[in-house]
């Protein structure tokens, strides 16, 4: 099985109006997520959401999509 270090995480600043903090996202697996007050909370959490997301596809029998790296060369 995938560890969950190996996708890609995308984190953003919420707004003020959305509750400030830290928004997590992991584009590799649909509608995994998760916030925090700091950007470093928010990937710890999201690292609890991804080894649920990655359970509960597997006990529902669904593939678990490969992470995918797209990260640009050095120049």
């Amino acid at each position: 099985m995938t560890g969950r270090l190996d996708y890609r995480i995308v984190i953003e600043p919420l707004s003020e109006e959305d509750g400030g903090g830290y928004f997590a996202t992991v584009p590799d697996l649909p509608g995994c997520m998760s916030d925090g007050e700091t950007p470093e909370e928010a990937i710890v959490n999201v690292q609890d959401a991804i080894l649920c997301w990655i359970e509960a596809a597997s006990s529902l029998g669904r593939e678990v999509p490969r992470p995918t790296r797209t990260l640009a060369a050095a120049e």
